[in-house]
């Protein structure tokens, strides 16, 4: 089973982008952020056409995501995070789909900070922390895939110096990460890539894509089950390519059937090690 996360940065502008990605990639299921659209406006036939059910929860002209099933119509779960009933913005959509639940998040930025901003991220943040907490208790298997705007360490980062001010890099951001990291979940990017740097996000400027001048902020964490199935995880670079892209490129990871035992872990570990006597040096543009 495949599991991806892609903020699309504006679904109707980059839908051919987005349509492209599903057919060739062919991900089970998909988390997407940042429609910017509204429910109305949400390419739902098109996506139908290409294979997938889908729900969303959107908002005009920004924030927003959906969740995607490869032949199947999500069964949504959750809509909105607990705890705040005065928090309108759509930025957390949870559903089952082929035997998993999904959490499809698009954490706050929290820029400027300090502000209010960073004051509604952190709070979101420990909202999403304590959910998390209770999905964790549950003992369903679960998959947190979104834009979790969190740069986790400075290794996930081109240039920790030059960004250290930013909210994505703040301590508390990067506190909050890690106390649901504690609770079990497995950061999957990285278990699958334990010593590599590795990006998600390349913004527009100076010309940081060419450059592969990127930031690891796309992140699905999985349940203790589903870590002991972890097959692979890596980014679709090629998007991030194509003319007009988002920012973002999809992230995904791959697991194996359910066995119960370690065996995928082992696989993982075998890969990254045969990766080591074979490195590839970082090149302007994707292969």
């Amino acid at each position: 089973m495949k599991i991806a996360t892609f903020n699309v940065n504006g679904i109707r502008s980059r839908l051919d982008h987005l349509l492209a990605w599903l057919e060739r990639e062919a991900p089970d299921i998909a988390c997407l952020q940042e429609l910017k659209s509204t429910d109305v406006a949400f390419p739902v036939d098109a996506i139908n056409d290409a294979g997938y059910g889908a729900l969303w929860s959107g908002q005009s002209a920004w924030n927003g995501v959906a969740i995607l099933a490869k032949g199947v119509d999500p069964v949504e779960s959750r809509r909105g995070l607990p705890g705040d009933v005065k928090d309108t913005q759509s930025r957390y959509l949870e559903a089952a789909a082929h035997g998993v639940l999904v959490g499809c998040l698009y954490l706050p930025n929290g820029n400027p900070q300090p502000g209010p901003r960073f004051d509604y991220k952190l709070a979101w943040f420990e909202r999403f922390v304590r959910h998390a907490g209770a999905l964790v208790k549950s003992g369903h298997p679960v998959v947190l895939a979104g834009d979790y705007n969190v740069v986790p360490t400075d290794e996930d980062i081109y240039d920790p110096k030059g960004w250290r001010r930013d909210a994505l890099l703040q301590p508390e951001s990067r506190a909050a990460y890690e106390r649901l990291l504690a609770q079990g979940w497995t950061d999957a990017l990285r278990a699958a890539h334990p010593d590599e740097r590795i990006y998600t996000f390349w913004d527009y400027f100076r010309q940081h894509w060419p450059r592969d001048r990127g930031l690891r902020i796309d992140h699905l964490l999985l349940s203790r089950d589903l870590a002991a199935r972890l097959k692979d995880a890596n980014v679709d670079r090629w998007v991030r390519d194509l003319p007009k892209a988002s920012d973002h490129a999809p992230t995904w990871v791959e697991l194996g059937a359910a066995s119960g035992k370690p065996a995928a872990r082992k696989a993982v570990a075998r890969k990254t090690a045969a990766k080591k006597s074979v490195r590839t040096p970082k090149v302007a543009k994707p292969g």
